[in-house]
């Protein structure tokens, strides 16, 4: 139903458009109370065999859906009833903004690929509280923070950005994410740099280790770094004593497009995300998994993940947690139940060969 009519249905429209006009429509249906309850009964794939502790918290699966689909917390009871296991929301930053110019988000159909130069735009900070503050008709699902600098404000001022986001986030986040890798926001990732990374993590850290429970924290990366910056990223997370890294964000590269090259070169700038980052994140993630020497270190796994065969390649990689974000788009609301059905089946067969 999904591939034949209501994605084609949404097509029709802008791409970012189309995305507000179908979560309205499931926060529409998600605030009728028997409604919610059959979408979470249909959508829904839960077995104990597919929790998971990880970063001392129990997720009832291991797939969630990337930052940058609700960057202002706006639809998590909707998400959370499609039988995610975690949902990652932002990036937010302190302040709101608009982001850059439309359009900005770009289909590449014959790909299963995105493009975007969203730039977070985000209703900032404050707005994002208000929405957390909000009662939750599923309390189960763990529920991540995504956190960034405002455009305007420079790098050497950053950290004071994350550490605002850090703090008026602390209380209703059960983990947060550091984005210093969207390819959107000029210079931005510079902070990947190994003096300014450091500097910036062991001020996070420190105030995340003035609490008395500390949350967890994990760093999102680029996939366009070479060896030697992965190396000094590995270097700087494990000596701040970050609990892991999120590979990947989007790509700079166009490499494995299917869409004629010249068609994609006037789109203009953006990062590309879908199908044809699968193999490059997968390779950092593997990369990652064979330089810590430590069971303990979280990678949580984004990029190209549309099957369950995509997904048992990340972890296979070494992955403890997955993300999707594009493949949400093309393979449409039963992705979960469906990748979770299959990891099922993967789990109990590897249980039974021990």
């Amino acid at each position: 139903m999904y591939r034949f009519i209501i994605k084609p249905f949404f097509f029709l429209f802008p791409p970012e458009r189309a995305h507000y006009l179908a979560m309205g429509c499931l926060r529409f249906f998600c605030s009728i109370g028997f409604l919610q309850k059959t979408l979470s009964l249909f959508f829904k794939k839960e077995n104990t065999i597919l929790e998971v502790n990880v970063l001392g918290l129990k997720f009832k699966n291991l797939i969630g859906l990337a930052a940058g689909f609700d960057k202002d917390a706006n639809y998590i009871d909707g998400i959370s009833a499609l039988g995610f296991g975690f949902i990652e929301l932002g990036t937010v930053t302190p302040k709101p903004q608009t982001g850059n110019d439309k359009p900005r988000l770009f289909r590449l159909p014959k790909s299963l690929a995105l493009i975007n130069r969203m730039g977070f735009n985000n209703k900032g900070l404050d707005n994002m509280v208000a929405q957390l503050q909000k009662k939750r008709a599923d309390k189960t699902v763990i529920i991540g923070g995504n956190i960034g600098k405002n455009k305007i404000t420079p790098n050497e001022s950053a950290t004071s950005d994350y550490l605002r986001c850090f703090d008026a986030l602390f209380d209703y986040v059960d983990y947060f994410t550091v984005n210093i890798s969207s390819p959107n926001t000029p210079n931005l990732r510079a902070l990947q740099e190994k003096q300014p990374l450091n500097d910036l993590l062991s001020q996070l850290q420190k105030r995340n280790n003035s609490h008395k429970t500390p949350k967890p924290i994990l760093l999102k990366i680029a996939p366009d770094l070479a060896d030697s910056a992965l190396d000094d990223i590995v270097e700087v997370v494990q000596q701040n004593k970050l609990n892991g890294i999120v590979a990947t964000n989007t790509t700079i590269s166009r490499q494995g497009i299917i869409e004629n090259a010249k068609d994609v070169s006037n789109l203009g700038a953006g990062g590309l995300s879908g199908v044809p980052l699968k193999k490059r994140s997968t390779e950092v993630i593997r990369y990652i998994r064979n330089k810590v020497n430590n069971p303990e270190f979280v990678i949580i796994g984004v990029g190209g993940i549309n099957t369950t065969n995509d997904a048992i390649e990340k972890l296979e990689a070494g992955a403890n947690l997955l993300q999707i974000y594009t493949g949400f788009i093309y393979e449409g609301p039963t992705i979960v139940k469906k990748i979770n059905s299959g990891l099922l089946d993967y789990f109990i067969k590897k249980e039974q060969n021990v």
